[in-house]
């Protein structure tokens, strides 16, 4: 038997169906950028080291989570939601 596992481009798709539309981006499509963003860095998986072993989560990590956390707020608070809220330009680098 076959399973359906939607991943990036259902979520694409969702996305260009809202666009066409006439509905911009939503406040739930920004949290799931902030959550993409954490999960890329590495923040969760430091997260539950931390509580496992009981050594702090590097300094950076904490604060990447914090800005992002801003960033997110942020964008959602704005009427519109920039189409392109997405780009590297509204949110912090992490290396």
């Amino acid at each position: 038997m076959f399973k359906v596992i939607e991943g990036g481009r259902g979520q694409a798709a969702r996305a260009d169906m809202r666009l066409e539309a006439g509905r911009g981006p939503s406040r739930d499509d920004v949290r799931r950028e902030a959550a993409r963003r954490l999960d890329a860095s590495g923040y969760h998986l430091s997260r539950v080291r931390e509580f496992a072993t009981g050594a702090p989560m590097p300094a950076s990590l904490r604060y990447l989570s914090l800005q992002i956390n801003f960033v997110a707020e942020t964008l959602s608070k704005l009427d519109p939601i920039p189409l392109d809220f997405c780009s590297d330009a509204y949110w912090p680098a992490f290396a």
